[in-house]
C-alpha cells in the first residue's frame, strides 16, 4: 500500500513515519509513504502557495493551482488509470475511526492533502478530494498531524505491518470494546501482584477473563462503544450481570 502526503511540510511527515514499526514495513517495502512538497509545484518565483482570501478576512488561503500540479504529478508517478482516493483533513469532515481505518487500509494507494492558513481554494478541493475526515473537534495548525494519525491508524490494518498479526486483533476498538488490562514481569511490582489467571496457562480461563475485562473497561470508559459490540453467550451473560450490578447503559444488540 502506498500513502502519498501534499504538504507544505515534506521533512515534518518523514520524520514522523519513518520511525518504529511504520519506517520498518517501509524499509521492507510493505508499505510506501512519500513526502510531496506542495510548494515545489507553484509557478510563483518566490514559491508562494498563498494568496488573500476573496471577500476579505484574516489569514490566508492556500492557491488551487500548485495543489493542482501537485497532485497531477502523483497521478503521473503512480501510472494508473483509475483516480485514487484523497483525503483531505478539515475539522469538517466525518471523524476518524477504527472502522474507516480498516476500509481504507484495502486501498492500494492514498492521497492525503494537508491544509495550512484559513484553508484551501473551495474549487481544487471539489476537483479532487473524494473523502473529508477529521480526527477530533479541535482545530490543529495543519493537516500534517491528523494526515500521520490516520496513516499509522491505517498501515497497522495493511498484512504484513505488524509482525505478530494476532496483536491488530486484539486491540482497542476491536469488536467495539477497549483492549483488556495487560501486565509483564516482575510477577509482583510494588506490592501488586499479577492476576492468578493470567499464570495458569488455561487459555480458556484467559481468554474469559480478557474477555470480561474488556467488556469492565469499556463500560467504564466509553460505554457508548459497547452497543455495537457482538458477544458470545458467555459475554452477553457477564455484560448482563455488570448492567444489574451498576446503573450502566443497556444494548438493545447485546440484550
Amino acid at each position: 500500500m502506498n500513502f502519498y502526503v501534499m504538504t507544505l511540510f515534506p521533512e515534518m511527515v518523514r520524520d514522523g513515519l519513518h520511525t518504529s514499526i511504520l519506517g520498518r514495513a517501509a524499509d521492507s517495502g510493505i508499505i510506501g509513504i512519500e513526502a510531496v512538497n506542495i510548494r515545489d509545484y507553484t509557478l510563483d518565483k518566490h514559491r508562494h502557495v498563498d494568496d488573500y482570501p476573496y471577500g476579505g478576512g484574516a489569514g490566508m488561503v492556500m492557491a488551487p493551482e500548485p495543489i493542482k500540479r501537485c497532485y497531477e504529478a502523483i497521478l503521473d508517478k503512480r501510472g494508473k488509470k483509475e483516480r485514487p482516493r484523497v483525503v483531505y483533513l478539515t475539522p469538517w469532515g466525518k471523524v476518524f475511526n477504527q472502522t474507516m481505518a480498516k476500509e481504507l487500509a484495502a486501498e492500494e494507494d492514498l492521497v492525503f492533502l494537508c491544509g495550512h492558513y484559513e484553508g484551501i481554494d473551495e474549487r481544487i478541493l471539489s476537483e479532487i478530494v473524494t473523502d473529508y475526515v477529521s480526527i477530533g473537534d479541535y482545530v490543529l495548525s495543519g493537516g500534517e498531524l491528523p494526515a500521520m494519525v490516520m496513516i499509522d491508524a491505517i498501515a497497522r490494518m495493511v498484512p504484513g505491518v505488524l509482525t505478530n498479526e494476532e496483536s491488530g486483533m486484539t486491540e482497542s476498538f476491536e469488536n467495539n470494546l477497549l483492549e483488556y488490562p495487560q501486565y509483564t514481569r516482575p510477577e509482583v511490582w510494588n506490592g501488586e501482584a499479577v492476576p492468578e489467571v493470567l499464570l495458569s496457562g488455561n487459555h480458556q480461563k484467559i481468554a474469559e477473563w480478557r474477555m470480561e475485562r474488556s467488556i469492565d473497561r469499556t463500560l467504564t470508559y466509553r460505554p457508548e462503544l459497547i452497543r455495537g459490540a457482538v458477544l458470545d453467550k458467555k459475554a452477553q451473560k457477564y455484560y448482563k450481570k455488570r448492567l444489574s450490578e451498576a446503573d450502566l447503559p443497556d444494548s438493545k444488540d447485546n440484550r
